[in-house]
């Protein structure tokens, strides 16, 4: 209710007086507006609702099942390397396997390779937080005090760059795509630029200064699970190496989920395959280095098409669906309510 009392003015030498000015604002006489729901306002909003839901949600549904993908799990085809893999002492041996597959229809349009993991948890808290950001933005950062450990230094005291657990997985499998054709194999050409976010290139990490990378990661070392030192990711462009390497740095982008995929690579579209991946045998050669067997993991590799609306994920469409359904299901149910209650007063009327 409002406050219809006024405030009277003070007089000379009063105690100031708490009331609030007698303005329109402060004594809640501005003109309002109060909408009146009705039943045909009520149901209209529901019954819209409904039906944008609905249009939408088969429209992204429609769209994400056009999606090409191809899928291959390469755990147990490659299982050789696996068990080579498993022994530590390893590390240094190098394992290729290949995989043969055969695309029956064409993939159009820009293609894209996955790499998939199964059964890898990487949100475990302690392992979320297991990094340094100030560090992957080139600062010069005390590690030994970050949540790095135990993967900060080593034990004559040289520090990890990177640090932390989460680089210290990351995934490290080489895979490439030959095309069989003629009794001749060509290679697949693949970009490995131009996969991770703007933000995260441009604003999220950074290269120490220095007038070249081996100088500025000079006195650190590499993570221990790692092959070759950070400036050493990419040795065919030179862009592409230390924390702004693209592989680094979908890595860092840690899943929510125990199954997750992250982009590997893109089909440059030259010669021919300037209209995506033609029907006919391909061959993924593998050089295997990421181990899996001691958590009961699975790798795949995904080859993938993009529409307007996305890869091939129905989730956003389901819920456009389900909700659209529910708005729609409400708003019936009012009605039979509201019509139910309208044919009672008439009756009690007479």
């Amino acid at each position: 209710m409002k406050n219809k009392t006024s405030c009277l003015p003070q007089e000379a030498g009063a105690r100031p007086s708490k009331c609030p000015d007698n303005s329109a604002f402060k004594q809640q006489r501005l003109p309002a507006w109060k909408p009146q729901l009705t039943i045909a306002t009520v149901l209209s909003s529901f019954f819209l609702t409904g039906t944008f839901c609905l249009s939408v949600g088969i429209c992204l549904i429609l769209s994400a099942n056009s999606v090409r993908e191809f899928q291959i799990n390469y755990s147990d085809k490659c299982s050789e390397c696996s068990e080579l893999r498993e022994n530590t002492s390893n590390w240094n041996k190098e394992c290729h396997c290949s995989v043969n597959f055969t695309l029956k229809e064409d993939m159009l349009g820009d293609v894209f390779m996955y790499y998939g993991l199964q059964n890898f948890y990487q949100n475990h808290r302690r392992y979320v937080i297991s990094r340094s950001d100030a560090q992957l933005l080139g600062r010069n950062a005390d590690i030994e005090n970050s949540y790095c450990a135990p993967f900060t230094t080593y034990q004559n005291g040289t520090p990890m760059a990177p640090c932390g657990a989460i680089a210290n997985s990351m995934f490290n499998d080489t895979i490439d795509l030959f095309y069989n054709v003629n009794s001749s194999v060509v290679r697949v050409p693949l970009l490995k630029t131009g996969n991770s976010w703007w933000t995260d290139k441009n604003v999220k990490f950074r290269n120490p200064e220095s007038y070249n990378l081996s100088s500025a990661f000079a006195g650190t070392a590499r993570p221990p699970y790692w092959q070759k030192p950070v400036y050493l990711l990419d040795e065919e462009d030179e862009r592409n190496n230390g924390y702004v390497n693209d592989d680094f740095i979908i890595w860092m982008r840690v899943s929510a989920f125990a199954t997750f995929r992250n982009l590997y690579r893109r089909v440059e579209r030259v010669r021919q395959f300037v209209d995506g991946l033609p029907a006919g045998n391909y061959t993924f050669q593998i050089s295997y280095n990421f181990p899996v067997t001691k958590f009961k993991g699975r790798k795949h590799v995904i080859l993938s098409t993009m529409v307007w609306s996305g890869g091939s994920n129905p989730f956003l469409g389901i819920a456009y669906v389900v909700t659209g359904a529910a708005a729609t299901l409400t708003g019936f149910v009012i009605t039979a309510i509201h019509l139910k209650l309208r044919k009672k007063k008439t009756y009690l009327q007479k």
